[in-house]
């Protein structure tokens, strides 16, 4: 007996249930940008808190989110960070994982604010000095680089007086020299691979009159801290970094662990004004860390577990997606059944992920049937058959 797969573009239709589409995600990982995010007022409460403290003082202020595998720690960490990441008055920087060691953070905080935008600063602030030294009024980073491209304002003119003010602002006159070379079209990504700490050669350096290397820990929050004092010397209300998966720090050696926790925080003694973090971390690894690391857990303003689902948060979760996929203004829960949704939450134990998995996958077997209703003795035999 032969069997052969059966591959097929043809959608499923789910017009029965007046949705366009299944609104689960099949694979329910977080989104860059979740547009959904309910439940747990605690949570909502404790991050907004945290994210509006910088935003209204320009004070530090840090927050550690808890909670076990697949009850949302990456989704809260990423919907915080699209509420602020478009704003203009700060810069926001997301970390996937702490790697082995604050390098590793500081790296991946760099990449991920891109070379585009760290470019635009250097030009930001070459035209705050040529608005100082000249008689050009460039407001932008944009009208600078215009200037430069036209030939209407000299690098030679501007570069002298940038160098050595970034240098008093930041007190590390590396870093000031590198980011003046961003707009170097010779030197850009020298400089740029030196600001993140990628490493170049020395005879690179030498090019751009940079004597130090960004290849420790303590090297990398020298450089963090001059990157914040020139954003708050550009106006900028100061810095966001989400460090997402915390708990695998877990797994270094008890000396990298500890540079990597001193490392943070140094920064965040450094730093009592324009810096916010927010960790996601597991639970047992953040109990660890606050018996063991006194120094750093006191650094942290605050923690907020996120705990399973109760009935009411997994509805509105429930038809919070279901909206999405919703042509017109209905609402509730149709089709699912309260019934079929106390299985999904006595399966998931009340689990984010694992209710969108579940959900999913009924509402596939549901459209496959032609269900009119997803009741829970669906549930039951989808479950059965995984």
């Amino acid at each position: 007996m032969s069997t052969s797969f059966t591959i097929t573009d043809e959608s499923r239709d789910y017009t029965r249930y007046s949705l366009e589409e299944n609104p689960f995600p099949y694979s329910p990982v977080p989104a860059e940008d979740p547009t959904i995010y309910c439940g747990q007022d605690h949570v909502v409460e404790a991050v907004s808190d945290t994210v509006s403290t910088l935003l209204s003082t320009g004070k530090s202020k840090h927050l550690v989110v808890t909670g076990k595998y697949g009850n949302g720690k990456s989704h809260t960490l990423k919907y915080a960070r699209s509420l602020v990441r478009d704003r203009e008055d700060v810069v926001v920087g997301y970390v996937a994982q702490p790697g082995d060691g604050f390098h590793d953070i500081y790296h991946e905080f760099m990449y991920d604010i891109g070379f585009d935008r760290v470019q635009e600063l250097a030009y930001e602030y070459l035209a705050r000095i040529t608005r100082d030294e000249t008689d050009r009024n460039p407001i932008s980073g944009t009208a600078m680089q215009n200037l430069i491209d036209d030939g209407d304002v000299l690098l030679s003119d501007i570069v002298p007086a940038a160098v050595q003010r970034l240098s008093d602002v930041t007190k590390f006159a590396d870093f000031a020299r590198a980011m003046v070379h961003m707009v170097y079209e010779d030197t850009n990504l020298y400089a740029w691979q030196w600001l993140t700490g990628e490493g170049i050669r020395y005879e690179q350096r030498k090019t751009m009159e940079i004597h130090t290397a960004l290849d420790d820990d303590t090297m990398t929050v020298r450089a963090f801290t001059s990157f914040k004092n020139l954003l708050q010397d550009l106006g900028y209300i100061g810095v966001y970094v989400f460090i997402d998966e915390f708990e695998s720090i877990a797994q270094l050696s008890a000396k990298e662990k500890q540079s990597t926790l001193n490392s943070i925080r140094h920064l965040m003694d450094q730093n009592s004004s324009g810096l916010s973090i927010l960790f996601a971390c597991a639970p047992e690894v953040w109990q660890e860390v606050m018996q063991e690391y006194h120094a750093f857990s006191e650094r942290i303003g605050h923690e907020v577990a996120l705990r399973p689902l109760t009935d009411d948060q997994l509805y509105e979760l429930v038809e919070s997606y279901l909206d999405t996929a919703r042509p017109d203004d209905q609402a509730g829960l149709d089709p699912f059944t309260e019934d079929a949704l106390q299985v999904v939450l006595q399966r998931s134990q009340g689990n984010i992920r694992q209710v969108l998995s579940i959900c999913s996958r009924v509402l596939d077997e549901a459209a496959d049937n032609e269900k009119q209703t997803v009741k829970d003795q669906l549930v039951h035999e989808t479950l059965e058959k995984q």
